[in-house]
């Protein structure tokens, strides 16, 4: 019996109209344009700011593109996974709230939670159902309302983040395409330096939660930046040692969109020049679980199909690693709808 694998056969993405400038931002806050450009490398951000919309919204656009791109007859649709750390609701599922607004009677969703690296995680999830044989078309969504949870009085935090999504589409394949290989990381020790105080079961909401700006992303900056910056390096390292890719044969890097200072270091440790990097933290900030595949769905077009691709991501828990793709389509072939 041949060897099945997970390959991506298309992808759909969205941000918002609203765009959310550093002159903007500047009159909320105490900071500057060059700060904000130095310090993080963010421009401008996208944000959904039209009352009564969530997550679910973006990612059902973006699942929506995908499926016009990739021709998907609903009832194909075997299942739908969510990376998210902002769902519409505690529950139910961003995921199963996708398969009522698109129509998929077939398909069993849920969501997956692991920060900033939720993509990184839901691309193995989903490879794997694909490789057990019973799954043939799966939807994977990064989707992140990110100015849900950001504090607008907070100068450190406030400039990082946009809200966006974007799908993939796995299906089986037989050659040697896809989602190769993958190395993913976790260390609890993270959680006093990058967490959410409040509104979880520990602490639920209440007025005093609230008045003090609890239910906002807290980070402590220096020690989550030395920690991206070595594990995202190390990792992307690891994974292209143990599988003979080079910077002669390596096309694309593909990292986690959090700081430009992150993305320039993991590019000097693997002897990459930036133009072998995607890069779009300057139009859309930091989108958390839907960074990765916003990238691929904004560089679509430049990839061909046998490209070596390297993912890599790091996020609250701390959460962490890199994964193997070698591209399978000729993104410049690609339908548009």
């Amino acid at each position: 019996m041949e060897k099945i694998n997970a390959v991506i056969t298309g992808v759909g993405g969205y941000v918002p109209d609203y765009i959310l400038t550093n002159e903007e931002i500047s009159r909320m806050v105490d900071t500057t344009d060059e700060w904000i450009m130095t310090r993080i490398g963010v421009k401008e951000r996208r944000i959904l700011n039209e009352e009564g919309l969530g997550t679910s919204y973006m990612a059902r656009k973006a699942a929506k593109q995908l499926m016009q791109r990739t021709q998907s007859n609903p009832e194909d649709i075997d299942l739908v996974i969510v990376a998210t750390s902002t769902g519409d609701y505690i529950f139910p599922s961003v995921a199963s709230i996708l398969c009522d607004k698109l129509g998929l009677k077939n398909a069993f969703a849920f969501d997956m939670q692991a920060a900033c690296s939720g993509f990184l995680y839901l691309l193995e999830t989903g490879a794997s159902f694909i490789r057990s044989g019973k799954y043939k078309k799966v939807i994977i969504v990064g989707a992140d309302k990110m100015s849900s949870i950001t504090d607008y009085t907070d100068r450190a935090t406030c400039p990082i983040f946009g809200d966006g999504a974007a799908a993939f589409m796995l299906e089986p394949t037989t050659e040697e395409f896809g989602i190769l290989d993958s190395i993913l990381k976790t260390d609890g020790k993270g959680l006093p330096f990058l967490h959410m105080k409040a509104g979880g079961s520990v602490c639920p909401p209440s007025y005093f939660t609230v008045d003090n700006h609890m239910h906002c992303v807290y980070q402590e900056g220096r020690t989550v930046f030395k920690y991206a910056v070595s594990n995202m390096s190390d990792v992307s390292a690891q994974i292209a040692e143990r599988n003979g890719l080079t910077k002669e044969n390596l096309n694309w890097v593909i990292p986690h969109q959090a700081n430009m200072r992150i993305i320039d270091a993991v590019a000097h440790r693997m002897e990459l020049p930036l133009d072998k990097v995607m890069i779009n933290i300057q139009r859309y900030g930091n989108t958390s679980a839907a960074t990765l595949p916003l990238c691929i769905w904004d560089y679509e077009d430049k990839l061909k199909k046998g490209d070596n691709l390297i993912f890599t991501a790091f996020g609250a828990g701390f959460t962490w690693g890199a994964i193997y793709v070698k591209w399978g389509y000729d993104g410049n072939k690609s339908s548009d709808n």
